[in-house]
């Protein structure tokens, strides 16, 4: 084994040790798992075409009829469904409903009040009262999960 491996060796093990020291075992889990979350893509298919949008840049989705909106930091993609179908495959990410026409990933939410929720880019959407204590519930727990990350 050269030098520069066993350099990067032990650099490594130090810096895990130190982030293990802080933030402990399930801190290195929840870092793996959101940088696993990062690299996850949400596959927008419609007639015509299918657009790849990284999971962690969808801010909501909104339906209006079977046309469902997905609002992300680059623009809008459109597509037909239902938001039951997108809850699927998305709750596993951290979305949550938070309308009959709505979904928000809890990772966007800055604050959630009676009846709306702010986004970290300022946008509100409605909370309906449906679904606000299971919004309220996955929010706390999410905070709680991420609250010694920040």
């Amino acid at each position: 084994m050269d030098l520069i491996t066993e350099i990067n060796k032990n650099m490594i093990k130090k810096e895990v040790r130190a982030f293990l020291d802080i933030y402990g075992f399930e801190g290195l889990k929840q870092a793996m798992d959101n940088y696993s979350n990062l690299q996850q893509l949400y596959l927008c298919r419609t007639k015509n075409a299918t657009s790849k949008i990284c999971i962690c840049e969808i801010n909501y989705l909104q339906i209006c009829g079977h046309l469902i909106t997905i609002y992300t930091t680059d623009g809008c993609y459109h597509k037909y469904g239902s938001l039951k179908t997108e809850l699927e495959s998305l709750s596993q990410y951290g979305f949550v409903r938070c309308t009959q026409s709505h979904l928000v990933p809890l990772t966007k939410i800055r604050s959630i009040a009676y009846d709306c929720i702010t986004l970290l880019d300022d946008t509100t959407l409605p909370l309906s009262k449906r679904y606000s204590s299971q919004v309220l519930l996955s929010f706390k727990i999410y905070e709680k999960r991420n609250s010694h990350l920040k």
